[in-house]
């Protein structure tokens, strides 16, 4: 069990990110179009998931934004907008914003997520919700990066995950 901040009032995890150098547990994940987005199915890319409370928050909406802009410049690789948004508001955001480089996938009805990756927070105002993280998956599905944010409020590290990327 993690131990993050919301606002400065301590909140937990049900668990702890997959360490690097770790294999990155396989997980479902529900699509814009309410299939299923399997890890399986991409396999041989980077990916970044980019996990988050909500986008109806300025600070998750500001990180699928950098993220959507860094993902272009990359090659082979792949941004996930995690969190427990219905996909259809995942879908309407995503276009609002112009958002074209980032996959929106969501954790509403595929609970091996959070578990797999301990990032449901399970007490504050936000239980039930996914805490602020960013985990890196090479090709072969190895963990080469992650981060729990420490404040709910605030922004990943887009630095590092881009320096990260680059030496890959």
């Amino acid at each position: 069990m993690a131990k993050i901040t919301f606002k400065g009032s301590p909140v937990s995890t049900n668990g702890d990110l997959p360490k690097v150098g770790s294999k990155a547990p396989c997980f479902n994940l529900v699509k814009s179009d309410l299939s299923e987005l399997n890890c399986c199915d991409l396999k041989g890319k980077r990916l970044v998931l980019n996990i988050f409370p909500s986008l109806d928050t300025s600070v998750c909406a500001t990180s699928v934004r950098k993220f959507n802009e860094l993902a272009s410049k990359m090659d082979n690789t792949l941004v996930i907008a995690v969190s427990k948004d219905l996909p259809f508001a995942q879908s309407r955001f995503c276009t609002t914003e112009g958002i074209e480089n980032v996959i929106p996938a969501s954790a509403f009805r595929a609970t091996n997520f959070s578990q797999l990756y301990g990032v449901e927070m399970i007490n504050g105002p936000l239980a039930g919700l996914l805490a602020r993280a960013v985990v890196v998956i090479d090709e072969d599905f190895n963990i080469i990066y992650e981060e729990l944010v420490p404040e709910i409020a605030q922004e990943p590290d887009y630095d590092t995950v881009i320096e990260v990327l680059k030496k890959k």
